[in-house]
């Protein structure tokens, strides 16, 4: 409605406080949801959520996101966009609602190792966009980063959460990473035992690449680089299909 009207896609209500709502897995309507407010909370990719338990014994609700600051500029004008990767901790017991945050970069795009969706998982990817783009509607990535989003008394500050990055190089812009694990059947493997892989363009030399990374590595360290016949586009979704997966479809 809001094109129809001549306004932009996304629109932001300034008097209206963003909530999470929960529910449970097996609530059978809606009568259950559980509504809490988190003000100036605004996402777009949830990486990853799960339950556990406190140090009272008390249920909560773990989220790990991506919060769009800006969000006014929000598919308007991207140079404006500022993120931090935020946790937030719902607590039933008192309502309260915690945050902690991970990483001041602009960071979007943000996967996991999909065997730990709706579990406690220990890593983050997520692409770092440009830090001063170009007066764009497009937001451009000039990396991938790995964060470790455990809480530990070894990360306090939002850069220590960092535990390996990887720069795409000069004019070169990628797009959404995605997990691959080395041995998804193996359920002894760790949580980071796999790549990475993106898609890459040189705006220089018009060449595209789809590179594959070392997850485990400090430096997400390239072990692949494929070159594409034709470019990709930016901002791209995907997902990573085995083999085996597409035999039994």
């Amino acid at each position: 409605m809001n094109l129809l009207h001549g306004h932009g896609l996304v629109s932001v209500d300034k008097t209206k406080v963003p909530r999470i709502g929960v529910i449970g897995r097996y609530a059978t309507d809606e009568s259950d949801m559980k509504w809490f407010e988190v003000p100036e909370f605004n996402v777009f990719h949830v990486v990853n959520a799960w339950d556990e338990t406190d140090e009272d014994g008390n249920d909560v609700v773990v989220l790990v996101a991506p919060n769009i600051l800006s969000m006014e500029h929000f598919f308007e004008q991207a140079d404006l966009i500022q993120t931090s990767m935020e946790k937030v901790t719902i607590h039933f017991g008192t309502g309260v609602v915690s945050r902690q945050i991970l990483s001041i970069d602009n960071l979007e795009f943000p996967v996991m190792n999909p065997a730990y969706v709706a579990k406690k998982n220990k890593y983050v990817y997520a692409a770092i966009s440009e830090k001063t783009p170009i007066k764009s509607r497009m937001m451009r990535t000039i990396g991938v980063v790995k964060l470790d989003v455990t809480e530990s008394e070894e990360y306090k500050e939002p850069y220590q959460h960092t535990v390996a990055y990887r720069m795409y190089g000069d004019n070169c812009f990628g797009g959404e990473p995605i997990f691959v694990a080395r041995d998804p059947d193996d359920s002894n493997s760790k949580e980071d035992d796999g790549y990475v892989v993106s898609y890459v363009h040189d705006e220089t030399t018009g060449e595209s690449k789809f590179l594959v990374m070392d997850a485990q590595s400090p430096h997400l360290e390239v072990v692949a680089s494929v070159k594409l016949p034709q470019r990709v586009p930016y901002g791209l979704h995907g997902i990573f299909v085995t083999e085996k997966d597409l035999n039994e479809m």
